[in-house]
């Protein structure tokens, strides 16, 4: 069909895919649930940002991490750990200052990795949107 000297074709998304070399899943509209992301990320990104909020994220898997490390070297399988503990009692100063320091890693390492990955998939969904609504 040929219109104003220019051939017009109409591609299903999987078609059109296939011909600018792009994965089809890019080609579809925004779900319900995508949208719904969109709007609360929207929202409360920046409130997701905040360090008082990233606590309730990695705070659990550090302390149970430090717990774990904490019973193996204080359980006595490991009898040069335990010599070490009964002639110098400062060197539990040291494992607290560590465990604290692991704590604080695990805390803002998770919360900043999630911040990440909702950011990237917001930018991923909004340029999806963009090039939907302006073909």
């Amino acid at each position: 069909m040929r219109e104003g000297g220019t051939f017009k074709r109409t591609y299903e998304p999987q078609q059109a895919a296939a011909i600018v070399n792009m994965p089809a899943y890019l080609c579809r509209m925004l779900t319900d649930e995508e949208k719904e992301f969109v709007d609360y990320w929207e929202q409360n990104r920046l409130l997701k940002k905040k360090t008082l909020k990233q606590l309730s994220v990695g705070l659990p898997f550090g302390v149970i991490f430090v717990l774990a490390i904490f019973i193996n070297f204080f359980s006595g399988w490991d009898k040069r750990a335990q010599m070490i503990i009964n002639t110098d009692p400062s060197i539990i100063i040291v494992l607290l200052i560590g465990a604290l320091l692991i704590v604080t890693f695990f805390v803002i390492f998770s919360a900043r990795h999630r911040w990440d990955l909702n950011e990237q998939r917001y930018r991923e969904l909004i340029a999806r949107r963009d090039r939907e609504s302006h073909p």
